[in-house]
């Protein structure tokens, strides 16, 4: 079972990138989803570096430990919300050891309009391929029309859209599958 950290570009409870990603851990169990809360992470500052605060550490401690990363985020103003950028920002550091350094990578944008966030993903994908991330090129999620997606108590109730997430989950299983050699394997010795 491939542990994946998750990126969640929207900080509001009830955001539907949340939804969207909380539906993904339902329909591919396959898949040990580790949510990260990156709120409350402080910003980054490259003063810091030398003594960064322990907020930075536990964010990437948590992303390090994983064996890929699922960025799902809404779009603001045509890009990525600026706390899932200082996420990334914080854990590709320091220069060429950073945290996110060549991990499969897999990218689900939401909006409540019909082209699902397609500007935030491709700006993000722009911004993993510079820390050479392995992105999942296929099946591409733009997840449009989010609002109409989910029952009142947060339940993805669009038949579409479940099969959908399903088959983006296994895609992205066998996707890390082929990146991340098996335990025994990434042993050092």
């Amino acid at each position: 079972m491939s542990k994946i950290a998750v990126l969640v570009g929207s900080l509001r409870q009830e955001s539907f990138s949340r939804k969207v990603a909380k539906a993904v851990a339902e329909l591919t169990p396959a898949l040990a989803l580790d949510f990260i809360d990156i709120g409350a992470v402080s910003f980054f500052n490259e003063d810091l570096e030398a003594n960064p605060p322990a907020d930075w550490q536990a964010l990437r401690d948590r992303v390090s430990s994983a064996d890929a990363v699922l960025f799902v985020t809404a779009e603001y103003v045509r890009s990525v919300p600026g706390v899932l950028k200082n996420a990334i920002d914080i854990c590709a550091r320091p220069q060429g050891q950073g945290a996110l350094g060549g991990k499969p990578a897999a990218i689900i944008s939401t909006s409540l309009g019909a082209i699902g966030g397609f500007g935030a993903n491709h700006h993000l994908r722009q911004s993993l391929a510079s820390l050479d991330m392995k992105v999942l090129g296929q099946p591409e999620a733009y997840i449009g029309n989010t609002g109409a997606l989910f029952d009142a108590e947060g339940k993805l109730v669009d038949e579409r859209a479940r099969a959908f997430l399903a088959a983006f989950g296994t895609a992205f299983e066998t996707f890390i599958q082929r990146q991340v050699p098996p335990f025994e394997q990434r042993q050092v010795a």
